[in-house]
C-alpha cells in the first residue's frame, strides 16, 4: 500500500499538470496568414469563399445573390455551406439588400476574444476599394467601421 500511494500521486500531479497547460501556439495556415486560431481560419475560409461566390453570381446573374442558397454550387460555395449559418465556433449573419443589389456578411463568434474576432464583409459593386474587404474586431460586432484585417506582426 505504501508503494502505491506515491505512484498514484505521481501519476495525479503529471495530469494536474499536463491539463495546466496553455494550449498550442496556432500554426499560419498560409504565408500573411491573419488568423489567430483553427476557428478563425474555418470563419476566414467560409468568408472568402461566400465572397468569391458572390462575385461568380453577380457576373453570371447581373445581380447578387439575395440568399445563401442561391450562391449554392457557385464556385465553391457548395449545399452545405449554404444549408446552416451555424459554422463551428461561428454564426453567420448574412444582410441582403435586393432593392440596391449589395449586401453585407458578418461571422460572429460564440464567444468573443483575441483568438475569437468577429469578421464582417460587404460588397455594393461600385466602390472597388472596399467591396469585399474584411473586417475584423475582438471587441464588438465587426461592421464597416472596424479596422481592415491584416495579418499580425511577428
Amino acid at each position: 500500500m505504501t508503494r502505491i500511494l506515491p505512484a498514484v500521486t505521481f501519476v495525479l500531479v503529471a495530469a494536474i499538470l499536463l491539463g495546466a497547460q496553455t494550449p498550442p501556439t496556432y500554426q499560419p495556415k498560409f504565408k500573411g496568414d491573419p488568423a489567430r486560431s483553427d476557428s478563425e481560419a474555418a470563419a476566414l475560409g467560409y468568408l472568402r469563399t461566400f465572397l468569391r461566390a458572390q462575385k461568380i453570381y453577380k457576373k453570371k446573374n447581373d445581380h447578387f445573390a439575395t440568399s445563401l442558397m442561391d450562391l449554392a454550387k457557385t464556385g465553391s460555395f457548395t449545399r452545405r455551406m449554404a444549408s446552416t449559418t451555424n459554422r463551428g465556433d461561428y454564426t453567420v449573419k448574412f444582410t441582403p439588400h435586393k432593392e440596391k443589389d449589395w449586401f453585407e456578411i458578418v461571422m460572429i463568434p460564440k464567444q468573443l476574444d483575441s483568438t475569437h474576432r468577429s469578421f464582417f464583409a460587404k460588397m455594393d459593386g461600385t466602390n472597388h476599394r472596399d467591396d469585399g474587404v474584411i473586417r475584423a474586431d475582438d471587441q464588438k460586432e465587426a461592421d464597416e467601421h472596424s479596422p481592415i484585417l491584416k495579418p499580425d506582426a511577428s
